[in-house]
């Protein structure tokens, strides 16, 4: 997209109400329903299987490998967001400079996604498809350009791939 569809499509989600209110709580609330059901998952992992199993293992710590990772590539990269180079107001009010690539949401969704599928294959392609609400929504709010969620989303499945299904 140019710069004069990102100006565009922020001032269609920021000037109505509706749609501003919309995005702001999909952008807000996807990574949160994300973030509870992971926690619940490792300890049920612990539980049922123990602290020491390769589930549990696996299911914590290459999601949090990738995140030490990816946020390392973000500030090395230090890429600018849409709202910086267009130099808009996004639609979800972000003070945020640089660190735009990879979409770090969109990274540890997948991520979070893939170690689902691992456990459980049901609630693995639930959470696939909240990965991509939340990638999309990443790139309506105007916090992110399409390749910052696209490569986001590739990393995370890649990494999830060889870590749990792979390796």
């Amino acid at each position: 997209m140019k710069g004069e569809s990102y100006q565009n499509m922020s001032a269609f989600f920021s000037e109505n109400k509706a749609r501003n209110t919309t995005v702001k709580a999909l952008h807000d609330i996807l990574p949160l329903v994300m973030y509870i059901f992971y926690p619940v998952q490792l300890i049920t992992l612990a539980i049922n299987q123990g602290l020491g199993s390769e589930a549990f293992l696996r299911f914590a710590l290459i999601p949090l490998g990738t995140l030490i990772i990816i946020s390392i590539v973000r500030v090395l990269v230090n890429a600018k967001r849409p709202y910086e180079v267009y130099n808009y107001e996004p639609a979800v009010p972000k003070k945020t400079h640089g660190k735009s690539f990879p979409s770090r949401h969109t990274v540890c969704a997948f991520i979070i996604a893939m170690a689902f599928l691992y456990v459980n294959t049901r609630i693995g392609i639930i959470m696939l498809f909240i990965g991509v609400l939340i990638g999309i929504t990443r790139v309506i709010a105007g916090v992110h350009f399409i390749r910052d969620v696209v490569f986001g989303a590739l990393i995370g499945i890649a990494v999830g791939l060889v870590g749990f299904f792979i390796i």
